[in-house]
């Protein structure tokens, strides 16, 4: 059964307990745990005009996945962007950060759920990254999930996902 240990424990506070473990004989996976919105480390990249659309800030994010019964490990990457303005109005860091932390939560549920232990590690990252690129933009207008994080942003590396 996967899990975390305390030497998983990565970032300082990084506390997600994201993990899939292997249950029965048929080799499915479960995912338990989430990150929390504070986890998301957003760094301002462009300040926003009082009053106008735009700004832009940006966090890098970093999910171990591994398979425990090889030791096979990736490190899924990837940025966050979202705009401090929006035509709708501000986007605090707040409710980014939540905004954040529910997409990568509902999409590492649904897609992790179905994973098996032959899933190719890589494909499950780059399925997570699909998924974040039209679900998170969907909830604020205008942000991006790009496959490199902004300079400017440090990675915040969350536990393990273990199949």
């Amino acid at each position: 059964m996967g899990g975390l240990t305390a030497g998983r424990w990565l970032a300082a506070g990084a506390a997600l307990s994201l993990s899939l473990s292997c249950v029965g004989p048929a080799g499915r996976t479960f995912v338990t745990g989430q990150i929390q919105p504070r986890q998301i480390r957003f760094v301002t990249i462009v300040e926003a005009q009082p009053e106008e659309a735009g700004g832009w800030r940006a966090a890098c994010i970093h999910i171990r996945i591994s398979r425990e019964n090889t030791g096979e490990a990736i490190l899924c990457k990837f940025g966050l962007e979202t705009p401090l303005h929006t035509k709708d109005g501000p986007v605090s860091t707040s409710l980014a950060q939540r905004i954040a932390a529910d997409r990568i939560n509902e999409a590492s549920h649904s897609l992790f759920r179905t994973a098996s232990l032959e899933s190719p590690l890589g494909m499950l990252c780059e399925s997570l990254k699909a998924t974040l690129r039209t679900t998170v933009p969907a909830s604020i207008g205008g942000s991006k999930v790009p496959t490199l994080c902004h300079a400017k942003s440090s990675p915040v590396q969350f536990g393990a996902i273990n199949l």
